[in-house]
């Protein structure tokens, strides 16, 4: 784990998704211990949505969503209490793009870009993933990703890719 918390928090996004052992309630779920985590705020979610799968496609649609957290945590601290939330849900990684109870991604915190072997900031595909831009931009149509644009007209990019919104946010 990282040293001391910053003192300010920092507003991070977090893809949620899944595709086994009913996966909209185990997003309603990761939402709730997003919101337990210590030094963290949950201060909004998108709707749900209903997406295909990419890359591995013999398996079930996945539903996704995207979180938005005040934290103090520092990004590493993060990922770690996301990887924990991950393990809790039953979370294995049997291969890559492999069908899964629960997946949390740090997509964005705050302005920072980072290259670390464990974590790259802003997430390195999600502007081309229109089942992280939909809900993304549902939450925040106007934020702008450095160097990728602004997050609304990213998802109207990727429109062709078949999400669908299924359900209003759980705020």
């Amino acid at each position: 784990m990282s040293a001391a918390p910053p003192l300010a928090p920092v507003r991070a996004y977090i893809g949620l998704g899944g595709n086994l052992d009913d996966p909209a309630a185990r997003i309603r779920r990761a939402f709730t211990a997003l919101a337990g985590l210590s030094h963290t705020r949950l201060a909004g979610t998108s709707s749900l949505y209903r997406t295909a799968p990419v890359g591995y496609l013999d398996q079930p649609d996945f539903i996704n969503a995207v979180a938005a957290v005040d934290t103090t945590l520092p990004p590493l601290d993060l990922l770690d209490a996301l990887l924990a939330l991950e393990l809790d849900a039953g979370r294995e990684r049997s291969f890559r793009n492999a069908p899964r109870t629960l997946d949390l991604d740090l997509l964005l915190y705050g302005d920072l870009r980072l290259d670390h072997p464990r974590l790259t900031l802003p997430h390195p595909r999600m502007g081309s993933r229109a089942f992280v831009l939909a809900p993304l931009a549902e939450l925040t149509p106007g934020l702008r990703i450095a160097e990728l644009g602004e997050v609304g007209q990213l998802a109207a990019a990727c429109a062709d890719q078949g999400v669908k919104r299924l359900a209003e946010p759980a705020r």
